[in-house]
This record gives C-alpha cells, sequence and structure tokens, in this order.
C-alpha cells in the first residue's frame, strides 16, 4: 500500500528549522514537518509562579494552540481564558517534554515560557512543536546565559525529539500525516531525549488492537526516527548545540 508523497513506510516528512524567525523572543523557531509548520518561540520571564517563590529554582511552562487557518474549516479562536481540552493536553505534553531535558534547580527564580502556534495543520502538529520548541528553548537560553547562575551546558541535560508512527492496514509508518493519522488502525506519538531515553509514550487503538510485536516494531521505529530529527536539531543549531 503506498504512502502519500510515495514515502517509505520508515522515512519522515521533509524537516526544516528556521531559527530566529521573530525579532522579539529570545527563542524563534518555525518548524516544518511536511504540509505542518508551527511557530515555536520561548521567552525568559525573571520570575516563577507563587508555589515556587523564595526556593531558588525555576519552572518551565508551555502553551499551544492553532490559528484560525491552520486547517481546512475554521479553527475558532481559544476565547476569555478557555482552551479546548485537546489544546490543553498537548501543551502539557509539550511542557513535560522539555522540562525532562532542563535542571530547574540549577536555572534560578526564572520561568521559561514556551508557546508553540500552528500555522499549517497536517498531522503531528504536537510532535512538530516540541521539536520545535526545543530549538527554540536553546536559542533563548543562549540568548541569556550571562545572566544565568551556571552554564547553559549545566542546566540543559539532554536533547528532545518527538515523532508519531501508526499502523494502517497491518504496516508501521514512522511520522504520519493527517490523511494517515486519521485512518490509522493505531496511533502513537512518541518523545525521547537524545540519549535514547523514553520521556513518554502514548499510544491507543482505534476501535483495533495490537500485538506486543507491533508494540515493539511501532517502537523501534519511532526510536530510529528521533535519532534522524535529533541529527537535524542539531545540525540546524550548528555551534550552538549545548552537548
Amino acid at each position: 500500500m503506498s504512502r502519500p508523497n510515495a514515502r517509505a513506510v520508515d522515512q519522515l516528512r521533509s524537516l526544516s528549522f528556521q531559527r530566529k524567525f521573530t525579532r522579539q523572543a529570545p527563542g524563534s523557531v518555525l518548524v516544518s514537518m511536511g504540509n505542518t509548520v508551527v511557530l515555536c518561540t520561548c521567552c525568559v520571564e525573571p520570575k516563577v509562579p507563587d508555589f515556587l517563590v523564595g526556593k531558588g529554582r525555576g519552572w518551565l511552562t508551555a502553551e499551544y494552540g492553532m490559528l484560525p487557518g491552520s486547517t481546512n474549516s475554521r479553527k475558532a479562536r481559544d476565547k476569555a481564558g478557555k482552551v479546548d481540552g485537546r489544546s490543553v493536553e498537548i501543551q502539557r505534553l509539550i511542557g513535560r517534554s522539555l522540562r525532562a531535558v532542563v535542571d530547574l534547580s540549577k536555572l534560578g527564580e526564572r520561568t521559561l515560557w514556551i508557546d508553540c502556534d500552528v500555522i499549517e495543520a497536517d498531522g503531528g502538529t504536537r510532535t512538530a512543536s516540541i521539536n520545535g520548541a526545543f530549538v527554540a528553548l536553546v536559542d533563548a537560553m543562549n540568548s541569556v546565559a550571562l545572566q544565568l547562575p551556571c552554564p547553559v551546558a549545566e542546566i540543559l541535560t539532554d536533547s528532545v525529539a518527538a515523532v508519531s508512527v501508526g499502523l494502517i492496514d497491518g504496516e508501521t509508518r514512522l511520522d504520519l500525516e493527517y490523511v494517515e493519522d486519521r485512518d490509522a488502525d493505531v496511533d502513537f506519538n512518541v518523545v525521547m531525549t537524545g540519549a535514547g531515553t523514553f520521556i513518554e509514550v502514548q499510544g491507543t487503538g482505534e476501535e483495533s488492537t495490537f500485538s506486543r510485536s507491533q508494540l515493539d516494531a511501532l517502537v523501534n521505529a519511532a526510536t530510529v526516527g528521533i535519532a534522524e530529527i535529533t541529527l537535524a536539531q542539531k545540525a540546524a543549531l550548528g555551534t550552538a548545540w549545548p552537548f
């Protein structure tokens, strides 16, 4: 069964990171995975939430949203502080993923704000957001490096990247675009560090089940894909790569 755009089953979509995409945020990246495009920014705020005041620790939090024109039918904006359940779940995932590679005890009382705004949605918006957010985070940290209590390389413990995988008619596929995600019998989102350890594995059968061997195949495909994404992040950051 052929894939859209004639990709091999283990092939990522085209991937690019455009750093310093905006002028104001210390870290800003336009990440593209195929036709999915997300603007990821990282801002550094010199204060922390009330529950951390006086503890000498920092915090990282994330917000995620889809712009009205990002899908084929207009996506209504969140209003009056109300965020739809899907957006809440995704922004929590992004926050957890980035906090896993930041030593908040060495950050001082600062908050790292990650914002991911989907410009074009064609599947994998959460994984693209994580991939771009890490690059934006590195740039933001480097921009305020002289203000930090210790070197950036001591605060950032590892890189982080994510990818989707799925089963379609029994075939394991990497990096699903929308039509594949829509039709998948099983779909997973996998988040890992550059060292190859897992941060999160989200997976479910869509009115279907999967075997242990299929689970292993999905995770193995994701592991290979994430290693490739990590190399792309490293190439995009160049001498700014902190490890």
